[in-house]
């Protein structure tokens, strides 16, 4: 035999010389394509087909699994962006807070809305079509000076996004997680649009935090958690709550505790087989809905039967 002919090479890089066979497909492999496996060694795509076959690890609700809660830091990182923007632009606070419904003055005061329009005042908020303001307000805070709390807004809350997001975003997955987040912060403002004084601004993620903290119960129940530290956080939420009403926004927290709870409800119980991402997904856009059209239904009332565009 031709000693030439008996040369093998790799079947990725021809040019080298090589005698060893991935132990799946048998072709050649030379030493930078070999992946040690628990026999032999495989070639790339046999290392590839065979991770699409292994079943990826999912969280108690069928989230991917991470350990680097990303959603917990950028929604932390976009609420330090946010202020250091309304520090430099403070008219950025009256253009995206949550307001339901006031005027607007030729001397750019802010007057009681009426239901309707007068010469030289302009309706602004919700009732006006900013509809934006139900979650632009969420990534809002105190400036430093203003207010019972000033800095302590932001700091106090980021502090609990931290501790709550290390724990909750882990057992929900990223996406998830941001879901629950966006939708209590939307239940929050809801609730403010029904219940609070219309006119009265309100900033702050709360009522998105209030929404972690109800799935950091939900969770903790579903996986058998030792309830005794739970229980103790869930009572100093609601005793915050409760001190808190007349300082800050209740009914934000309150809609942010309740749709968080939901949501959470939801992701915990859904069925576990092929159906629960469908029940899952149905039912926070059922809430998104009902969220929408209670929202519709008020500012159609506020505004004398016509729901701006």
């Amino acid at each position: 035999m031709d000693p030439e002919s008996a040369v093998t090479t790799c079947y990725r890089h021809p040019a080298v010389e090589c005698h060893v066979r991935c132990t799946r497909c048998e072709r050649h492999i030379c030493p930078d394509c070999m992946r040690e496996a628990s026999v032999g060694h495989h070639c790339p795509e046999c290392v590839k087909e065979g991770a699409r076959s292994v079943r990826q690890a999912r969280t108690i609700v069928g989230g991917r699994v991470s350990t680097t809660p990303v959603v917990t830091y950028a929604l932390i990182g976009l609420n330090l962006l946010a202020y250091l923007a309304e520090l430099a632009y403070p008219r950025i606070v009256d253009r995206f807070e949550m307001v339901g419904a006031r005027l607007v003055g030729p001397d750019g005061g802010h007057y009681v809305y009426q239901g309707g329009h007068f010469g030289g005042f302009d309706a602004e908020g919700v009732v006006a079509g900013e509809w934006e303001r139900m979650l632009t307000s969420a990534f809002l805070h105190l400036e430093p000076t203003e207010g019972t709390f000033g800095i302590l807004h932001i700091v106090m809350n980021m502090i609990a996004l931290w501790q709550l997001g290390r724990v909750v975003e882990p057992m929900l997955g990223r996406v998830r997680h941001a879901v629950l987040y966006l939708l209590s912060a939307l239940g929050g403002s809801v609730l403010e649009l029904l219940l609070a004084d219309p006119g009265q601004p309100s900033v702050g993620a709360s009522g998105a935090i209030f929404g972690l903290g109800a799935a950091y119960y939900v969770l903790a129940r579903r996986v058998g958690a030792d309830m005794a530290s739970v229980n103790r956080f869930m009572a100093f939420l609601l005793l915050w709550l409760l001190l808190s009403a007349g300082l800050t926004s209740w009914q934000g927290h309150l809609g942010g505790l309740l749709a968080g709870g939901v949501v959470a409800l939801a992701y915990a119980y859904a069925p576990r087989d092929g159906r629960r991402a469908a029940v899952q997904v149905g039912a926070c856009a059922g809430l998104l809905v009902l969220l929408a059209v209670t929202a519709a239904v008020k500012v159609s009332e506020m505004s004398g039967g016509g729901i701006p565009q």
